[in-house]
């Protein structure tokens, strides 16, 4: 692959802390190497559309503190066909583009793969709060997520112990209980409902009524919003069929993680892996995911990343139930 001179970067899907951080080190690292450096509006369908920006040094100024990503984000259905992806590579070969970096998640590297398959240089970036893509031991925007849920544990346990309460934390993780069972486990929760395990309603509130008389001040309960029963449906069940001694409450987080200042470790994550993407396309290299593997920026094929989720380690489901005691 020869050396791009145009290169656009995409952010796509779910958007997450840290986004911003890594536009502006794509777009930085970039002019460094005295590269036009493009976003896309919107996505994948930006491409498509052909809506793309400058990214100049003063363009990504002031914008690595702010949560989500001044591109903008959307799920493209377009870009899923063959035809879609076609006219989004005319569009970027009419504009003199030669590479793309995606930034995002398992569809956003989804389309990275399908870009590079069709013959289109392409470098994924693996962001989502999930935590659950392939390639990267941790994302952007992960430790950002965790530590607002975090935040709301501690202050729920504040006003929960004046008024004898339990809480049902409702967080974000719709297919994936990574942020639920990690917060969970840091906040000393009492117990935690993800998708991934079949949670018994009528177990769990023997747990939250044992806890109560251990002479616990508060309850904590931390549910992924994908579990089959979330926070209001536990709540409803324990109101119609198990009392469980704390008055109980509900909690939903929602896109209030999403849209958190970014840390200092997603900040530094993003910055790192951005710049790593310009790297790797000045090396002539294309067709990878870059994330943190060990410690180490590292890269793996797209596609051993599209279309496949990472486990959860359930043992830290096992090491949750203890801490709770």
């Amino acid at each position: 692959m020869a050396t791009p001179k145009k290169i656009v970067v995409v952010t796509s899907g779910g958007d997450a802390p840290g986004m911003n951080a890594a536009i502006r080190a794509v777009a930085r690292a970039g002019h460094g190497l005295a590269w036009e450096v493009f976003g896309a509006l919107r996505g994948f369908e930006g491409l498509i559309r052909g809506d793309l920006r400058p990214l100049g040094p003063r363009d990504v100024g002031g914008i690595m503190q702010n949560g989500g990503t001044i591109l903008g984000s959307a799920r493209s259905e377009r870009f899923k066909d063959e035809q879609g992806q076609r006219e989004a590579i005319a569009q970027l070969e009419r504009l003199g583009v030669s590479a793309a970096v995606v930034i995002g998640g398992n569809g956003s590297q989804q389309g990275a793969f399908a870009l590079s398959r069709a013959g289109f240089p392409a470098v994924g970036v693996a962001s989502t709060i999930d935590n659950d893509l392939v390639g990267s031991d941790v994302t952007i925007g992960v430790d950002t997520a965790l530590n607002v849920a975090l935040e709301a544990i501690e202050r729920l346990k504040s006003t929960g112990s004046s008024l004898r309460r339990a809480f049902l934390l409702e967080v974000m993780g719709r297919d994936c209980g990574y942020l639920a069972l990690m917060a969970a486990v840091a906040g000393g929760a009492e117990a935690v409902v993800i998708p991934e395990v079949e949670t018994d309603p009528d177990g769990l509130a023997v747990e939250i009524r044992a806890a109560y008389d251990r002479g616990k001040p508060h309850g904590i309960v931390v549910v992924a919003e994908g579990a089959r029963f979330n926070a209001e449906a536990l709540a409803l069940h324990f109101k119609e069929h198990r009392e469980v001694g704390f008055d109980v409450r509900v909690t939903i987080l929602g896109h209030v993680q999403r849209g958190a200042r970014p840390t200092y470790a997603d900040r530094m994550l993003a910055t790192r892996l951005g710049a790593a993407a310009v790297d790797r396309l000045a090396e002539g290299g294309h067709g990878v995911l870059l994330g943190m593997l060990r410690g180490e920026v590292g890269a793996t094929p797209l596609a051993e990343v599209a279309g496949k989720t990472k486990p959860l380690d359930l043992d830290i489901l096992k090491l949750a139930g203890v801490m709770a005691l």
